[in-house]
C-alpha cells in the first residue's frame, strides 16, 4: 500500500498511475481541509471493466465528496459528502481518467481516505480455463479455494478499515478527555486558592486608626 500525505492550501496537479490490465492500485489518503487531491489512472490498451470504491477513515463525519472522469472530461461519478461508496463502469476508450476527493466544504478537520481502483477482470487462474471442455476436479478446487481467498482478502480489508476508524475515534476520545482533565484540575487548584485567601480574610484582624483633629 501507498501511503501519500498532501499540504493544506489550493488543490494539487493529479498524480499518474500506470494502470496495467487485471491491476489494483490501493492507497490512503489525507486530505487536509479545504483542498482537493486528485489522482489519475492512464490506460494504455482497452479494457471492459473498471472498479473504483472509496472509504473515508477518519476526519470530522467521515464524509467527503468525490469525482470520476474520463479522459475527454465527461464526469462519469459524482457523490457529495459520502462515507463510503463503489462504481464500476466500462470504460470507452484509453486514456487517463481522473478521480477527485474534495474536502473544500470542511473548515475545521482534515480527512483520511482510503481508496482503490481495479482495472479488468482478474486473469484465469489456469491458462486453460476458458476452455471449452469442462474442468479436472483438482483445477475446481484451486478455483474454489482462489475465490474463497479473494472473499477473505476483501473481508480482512474491511475489517481492517472498520479497526483503523475505530482506533482514530478511540485515539480522539482519549485527547478530549485528557484535556477536559487537564481543565478540570487547572479549575480546581484556582478554586482552592481562592477558598484558601478567602477563609484568610475572614480571621485576620482588622486594624481600624482614629485620628484626632485638634482645635
Amino acid at each position: 500500500m501507498l501511503w501519500l500525505t498532501v499540504q493544506e492550501g489550493g488543490s494539487r496537479p493529479p498524480r499518474t498511475l500506470l494502470c496495467s490490465l487485471a491491476d489494483l492500485k490501493t492507497s490512503h489518503v489525507e486530505i487536509p481541509v479545504l483542498l482537493v487531491e486528485c489522482h489519475s489512472c492512464s490506460l494504455k490498451q482497452l479494457v471492459h471493466f473498471l472498479g473504483f470504491c472509496f472509504q473515508v477513515i477518519t476526519g470530522g463525519h467521515y464524509d467527503v465528496d468525490c469525482r470520476l472522469e474520463d479522459p475527454d472530461g465527461i464526469v462519469l461519478y459524482k457523490e457529495m459528502k459520502k462515507q463510503y461508496d463503489s462504481f464500476t463502469f466500462t470504460a470507452s476508450r484509453n486514456g487517463t481518467y481522473k478521480f477527485c476527493f474534495s474536502n473544500e466544504f470542511s473548515t475545521f478537520t482534515h480527512k483520511t481516505v482510503y481508496f482503490d481502483f481495479q482495472v479488468g477482470e482478474d486473469p484465469p487462474l489456469f491458462p486453460s480455463e476458458n476452455r471449452v471442455t469442462a474442468l479436472t476436479q483438482m483445477e475446481s478446487a484451486c478455483v474454489s479455494i482462489h475465490e474463497a481467498l479473494k472473499s477473505v482478502i476483501d473481508y480482512q480489508t474491511h475489517f481492517r478499515l472498520r479497526e483503523a476508524q475505530g482506533r482514530s475515534r478511540a485515539e480522539d476520545l482519549n485527547t478530549r478527555v485528557a484535556y477536559w482533565s487537564i481543565g478540570e484540575a487547572i479549575i480546581l487548584l484556582v478554586v482552592s486558592i481562592g477558598q484558601v485567601f478567602l477563609l484568610k480574610s475572614f480571621f485576620s484582624d482588622k486594624r481600624t486608626t482614629t485620628t484626632r483633629v485638634g482645635s
